[in-house]
């Protein structure tokens, strides 16, 4: 049973979702999207898609958390088919509660690496990841040594402190990161760490991580995370004002000299009572493809999946290679219930 135009409007003013194309259906020439991905740029994506297969796209958008409540209250009656989210937290929290169904794709097989897909047990991966970014280390040139804020560890070093800022810890992307690094360091020491953060702390957790970069450039702030696309549009935009805060900050690859700069993703899975499977697995491939993982680098900043793919965003090109973290992508949304508990423990709001 599929909704009616005006009851799909109804449910997405109710949990404030959004829809270019609120008319979703059934059909072979249709692919019902639920996507946690708010960029412009994601439409020369979508239409490309379109044009290579003519499947049409209709697309409702929300935060993730808006799209996991939606598919946990439609059950089998959901018409989404494919279900786009940013962060390895939010995809496995979402497979574990039942959301996804396995898919076996030769092609998603030979061009996603492993460690950027769920565990496969013989049925095929619950999901893919098919663009990464880093969470970077931002400092004020004229306040802080870069020496003294060159890895995650040392942002809770005693030097540091009332330096410090970041968002909620309990925001996805920093559950991430605590989560690798419980799955790297232990429970012990990645306690003593966001200890040490928060005894850290300019001011209380707040905002994006936007807000943390011009939060550094204005010195209110010493060194802040971020993930790198935020960055990178500063880095990309003719405003003055955006490149005034560029001009005063520096960036760090964290743990270059050990683990690796953390990594997340932005990932897909087949909705588990998908109507329309066949279109949904073919565009998840397409995602995987050359065209769509450019569309990835140049239009949003972030890193294509596919190693082979190359950018040609000037900002990407500008830093170049780095060292990455090597931690199973799932291992790291698996963490984030033992991350959320130490940052409980330890007053990390």
């Amino acid at each position: 049973m599929f909704l009616s135009k005006k009851s799909l409007l109804v449910a997405m003013a109710t949990v404030g979702l959004t829809t270019s194309l609120p008319a979703l259906s059934q059909s072979s020439g249709v692919l019902n999207l639920y996507s946690a991905r708010h960029y412009q740029t994601d439409e020369a994506l979508y239409a490309d898609f379109t044009k290579q297969t003519g499947i049409k796209i209709n697309r409702i958008e929300a935060d993730d958390n808006a799209l996991y409540e939606r598919l946990r209250s439609e059950g089998k009656n959901s018409s989404a088919d494919v279900i786009l989210m940013v962060d390895a937290a939010r995809l496995w929290r979402a497979e574990i509660d039942g959301l996804f169904q396995p898919v076996k794709s030769k092609v998603l097989e030979t061009r996603i690496p492993k460690n950027l897909r769920s565990n496969d047990a013989g049925q095929g991966s619950q999901w893919f990841g098919f663009s990464t970014r880093a969470r970077v280390i931002v400092y004020n040139k004229a306040t802080v040594k870069a020496s003294d804020v060159d890895t995650y560890e040392k942002l809770a070093d005693p030097v540091n402190k009332g330096k410090v800022c970041t968002r909620s810890g309990s925001h996805p992307y920093m559950l991430s990161l605590i989560g690798a690094m419980y799955e790297r360091s232990g429970e012990a020491a990645t306690e003593a760490w966001a200890k040490g953060m928060v005894a850290n702390m300019a001011r209380a957790p707040k905002g994006g991580d936007t807000d943390q970069i011009k939060g550094v450039a204005s010195g209110e702030c010493g060194v802040a995370l971020t993930n790198s696309y935020y960055l990178a549009r500063l880095m990309r935009s003719d405003k003055p004002a955006d490149q005034q805060v560029v001009s005063k900050i520096g960036l760090i690859w964290p743990n270059q000299a050990s683990s690796g700069a953390h990594m997340n993703v932005a990932g897909g899975a087949v909705a588990k009572n998908a109507p329309n499977k066949a279109a949904a697995i073919k565009f998840l491939e397409y995602l995987a493809s050359d065209s769509a993982q450019q569309y990835f680098a140049d239009g949003n900043n972030e890193w294509p999946a596919v190693k082979s793919v190359k950018t040609n965003n000037p900002a990407l090109n500008k830093w170049g290679s780095f060292k990455e973290e090597n931690i199973s992508i799932a291992a790291i949304g698996k963490n984030q219930i033992y991350a959320q508990k130490i940052l409980d423990r330890v007053s990390y709001k």
